[in-house]
C-alpha cells in the first residue's frame, strides 16, 4: 500500500473514538496494522483494552462505518487480535496527557 493512502487510513481512524475513554484508537496504540488486498478491501488489525471490551463490536462498526466512506476502499474487515495484548505503553503522548497516565 502507498504511503499517502496508509497515512489517510491512518487519519480517518483517528476519527474512531473509544467511547469508554473518549480518546481515538490510534492514539491509544489499539491499531495494529492495515493493509489493502487488491479488491480495495482494508483490513485492520487491531486490539482492545480488555478481553471482555463490551463495546468492541460498537468500535468495530465505527472502524467500518469511517473506512468504508473513503473513495478508495470498497470493503472493510476488523480482525480483533489480543496477541500481543495491549497496555498503556501504546498510547501516544497525546493519549497519556488525555488520559492521565503517567
Amino acid at each position: 500500500m502507498e504511503k499517502q493512502l496508509e497515512d489517510k487510513i491512518m487519519e480517518s481512524l483517528e476519527e474512531v473514538i473509544d467511547p469508554e475513554l473518549g480518546v481515538d484508537i490510534v492514539n491509544l496504540g489499539l491499531v495494529y496494522g492495515v493493509e489493502m488486498e487488491e479488491n480495495n478491501t482494508v483490513i485492520v488489525t487491531m486490539t482492545l483494552t480488555s478481553i471482555g471490551c463490551p463495546l468492541a463490536g460498537v468500535i468495530g462498526e465505527q472502524v467500518k462505518k469511517q473506512l468504508i466512506s473513503l473513495e478508495e476502499v470498497e470493503n472493510v474487515e476488523v480482525n480483533i487480535t489480543f496477541n500481543p495484548p495491549w497496555d498503556k505503553d501504546r498510547m501516544t503522548r497525546y493519549a497519556k496527557i488525555a488520559l492521565g497516565v503517567q
